[in-house]
């Protein structure tokens, strides 16, 4: 029987809580999705870490077969496979590409502040920004392979290589360490933006930079699927692959952001936010790395903890319902939780504070209060931690022409009211917001000349906004809830 091509391109991501996939043919059209959860390891406070061969290459293998019997698709009709996953990370392997330990993922994990402060120190904050366009932060790399070479020094001389997630699941596919710029410009202080290459005079001493993958960019062909790849995950001997890249840069090309002015706003694990621009945004409170096209720049953002912290109520004081009804009865809960405030810093905080000894607050507790109150605060919380970014970046002059909201979290139309209402932003959400798993299948079309960038207009059409709505709670809590932070930060950094 003769066999009729379907041409198709394979996505996966890695998330923090779990993979997605879809097989996407030649009109952007999902035939099949999958996907599979796994957990984030929390081995003590401030840490957080993945199973590099269990959650991110595991994962990948059982979603890459379950599409596969899914869709009946024959393996050759895949043209191209690319990846993404949680990022930037930290991950030593061997010589033979074997994890030494866990993933230790990213900015979430905050193990590596006194290296951070020992490299402010010896460098120069001010050299360390105008250098890698960045500030050293929990987000960063290089401090974490310091603390790697500091505190476990035998695992340290083992290590051949040091990898990002994605770069993990494109060497296990294709043998090949490589990295793509944009999750590169994260290894601060060991990557360059003005030369847009690794840099050793900075920091010699954290490590080798032989010892770091090979650079490129996102669509780029890394390699082809290699005859043990092919006999784990199904996928056919020699089927190109590309760089792959962190899961936000892809969940913004889902969307369609490209142009200068456009920002993704991202509801995940974390809210993590990335606005493409012109020229560079330098700024300490942000982040900065070269887009995934040559000549482009992004500018970043990131809340730490956002659907990690929804996932850790409804574990712990909501274990008798699930996402739907608990989002349903904090409806009932009047905008503004009746004057209760929520600090979402339960795992520190990201942009723009960049303080890892944030801590999580609910303020105002009173016994009126009930569960919905204190779940409708949580989600004004992430709220106004979101608008403190876009604060932010009006401060800067990079305000958004425009903002496109995608993930999961889209689906709780309290958050994404409240994200709308604090910031004072209109939303557009897309036909598909299945995220970042659409975005690497059309990245991988673009890799081998099957779409061209303008053409995720026509993938993924834009179907609902979601307009900001004066509300005077709001507006009278805002300016408490910032306070709120900066009166108790030092008692924060005071608790064990």
């Amino acid at each position: 029987m003769t066999h009729t091509p379907r041409p198709h391109t394979l996505g996966i991501d890695i998330g923090t809580f779990e993979s997605k996939g879809v097989l996407v043919d030649a009109q952007g059209r999902i035939t099949a999705q999958a996907s599979r959860p796994h957990k984030m390891i929390v081995p003590r406070a401030g840490w957080a870490e993945h199973r590099a061969d269990e959650d991110w290459w595991g994962d990948f293998v059982h979603i890459t077969r379950a599409l596969l019997e899914q869709s009946g698709l024959d393996p050759t009709d895949i043209k191209a496979v690319a990846a993404s996953a949680i990022g930037p990370c930290m991950l030593p392997v061997d010589s033979a590409g074997r994890p030494l330990m866990n993933g230790v993922l990213y900015g979430v994990d905050t193990r590596a502040t006194d290296q951070i402060e020992a490299l402010n120190a010896r460098i120069g904050e001010a050299a360390i920004h105008q250098r890698c366009g960045n500030a050293l932060t929990s987000q960063s790399v290089g401090p974490k392979i310091l603390w790697l070479k500091e505190t476990q020094p035998d695992l340290y001389a083992q290590t051949t290589k040091v990898l990002t997630s994605t770069s993990y699941l494109t060497w296990k596919l294709t043998g090949e360490y490589v990295i793509d710029h944009y999750t590169a410009a994260n290894f601060s202080p060991l990557y360059d933006v003005s030369t847009q290459d690794w840099t050793a005079d900075l920091a010699l001493e954290i490590i080798p930079l032989d010892k770091l993958p090979r650079l490129m960019w996102s669509t780029e062909i890394a390699g082809h699927v290699t005859p043990e790849a092919a006999r784990e995950t199904g996928l056919a001997e020699g089927t190109p692959v590309t760089c792959g890249t962190i899961d936000a840069a892809a969940e913004a090309v889902s969307v369609g952001v490209q142009h200068p002015g456009e920002m993704m706003l991202m509801y995940g694990s974390t809210i993590f936010i990335i606005q493409v621009t012109g020229q560079p945004v330098r700024d300490p409170r942000l982040w900065y790395a070269p887009w995934l096209f040559p000549g482009t720049h992004a500018s970043m953002a990131g809340l730490a903890t956002s659907g990690t912290l929804t996932h850790w109520f409804r574990d712990q004081l909501a274990r008798d319902t699930d996402f739907a009804a608990l989002v349903a009865e904090a409806m009932d809960s009047p905008k503004g939780a009746k004057g209760l405030l929520c600090l979402p810093y339960f795992s520190g905080e990201r942009t723009p504070i960049h303080d890892p000894h944030a801590r999580g607050t609910f303020f105002g507790l009173n016994l009126t209060h009930t569960r919905a109150d204190l779940f409708r605060a949580v989600c004004e919380g992430i709220a106004a931690g979101t608008a403190h970014v876009l604060e932010t970046y009006a401060e800067v002059g990079a305000s958004p022409a425009r903002i496109l909201a995608v993930g999961g979290g889209t689906k709780n139309a309290l958050w994404l009211q409240a994200t709308s209402d604090f910031g004072g932003v209109p939303q557009h959400v897309c036909e598909k917001t299945i995220g970042a798993s659409y975005g690497d299948a059309f990245l991988a079309a673009c890799a081998i000349g099957a779409a061209e960038p303008q053409d995720i207009r026509a993938w993924n059409p834009e179907v609902t906004t979601v307009q900001p709505e004066h509300v005077p709670a709001y507006a009278r809590q805002y300016p408490l809830w910032k306070r709120l932070y900066t009166q108790t930060k030092d008692l924060m950094q005071a608790l064990p």
